[in-house]
């Protein structure tokens, strides 16, 4: 039976609209991102043998555009429109952990909240993060992405953020796609105009780390802060 011949309520998307996502299987779920299926099967049909084959969700999450295209149905589309679905849930759990944390403690801390999200980058991109008096995250706000400079990166853009989130300290965050960890001298010049005026608004700079891969470099610990 094709899934326009079912009844509307089981039908996964008037399903899903109707009586919310908990109330679908892992295979609607699926079958709603692929949306069609092929000769002789159903759209959630294709979807069950992809979940099967697969081993579930989690290792289906885990698989590459190329890998997911080799399972019967699933083209380029259909592949890339899983792999932006797992990506966004990848993302959401991210920003869950981010803001769940208790504090802040080491510049370990940062790294290993942030690496996952900047070290694929292919651009340079700078972040503020904005914590509150117990060194929890509060919120984290793209500075700028491209070539990192003095000109383009100004405190008056970094701290206009942490002023509006009545930030007590911030840290500042960006990555090296080079793979090279180390502060560049442009990168130690940001930080010490950073610095300088944290003080001039009592807003302390608590770090700058840099991310390059699955590497980092804080700038407390090499003493520039």
């Amino acid at each position: 039976m094709k899934v326009k011949e079912l009844p509307i309520d089981d039908r996964p998307r008037e399903k899903l609209l109707l009586r919310g996502s908990q109330s679908l299987s892992d295979a609607e779920l699926i079958a709603i991102l692929l949306r069609t299926g092929i000769k002789g099967k159903s759209v959630i049909q294709v979807a069950q043998e992809i979940i099967q084959k697969s081993g579930g969700l989690n290792y289906l999450s885990t698989l590459t555009g190329e890998a997911l295209q080799k399972y019967s149905g699933v083209g380029k589309d259909k592949a890339a429109t899983l792999l932006a679905a797992f990506e966004i849930s990848r993302r959401t759990d991210a920003q869950k952990k981010l803001f769940s944390i208790k504090k802040i403690i080491s510049p370990n801390d940062i790294a290993e909240l942030f690496i996952p999200m900047l070290r694929d980058k292919v651009k340079e991109e700078f972040y503020v993060v904005c914590l509150n008096t117990a060194n929890k995250i509060i919120k984290y706000e793209l500075i700028s992405m491209g070539n990192l400079n003095a000109n383009v990166v100004h405190p008056r853009e970094v701290f206009k953020v942490a002023i509006e989130n009545s930030s007590a300290n911030i840290i500042l965050l960006h990555n090296h796609p080079s793979g090279n960890p180390e502060p560049s001298n442009e990168d130690i010049t940001i930080t010490k105009k950073m610095v300088e005026a944290g003080k001039l608004m009592d807003i302390q700079v608590f770090d700058h780390i840099i991310i390059a891969g699955n590497k980092f470099t804080s700038l407390v610990d090499k003493k520039i802060i």
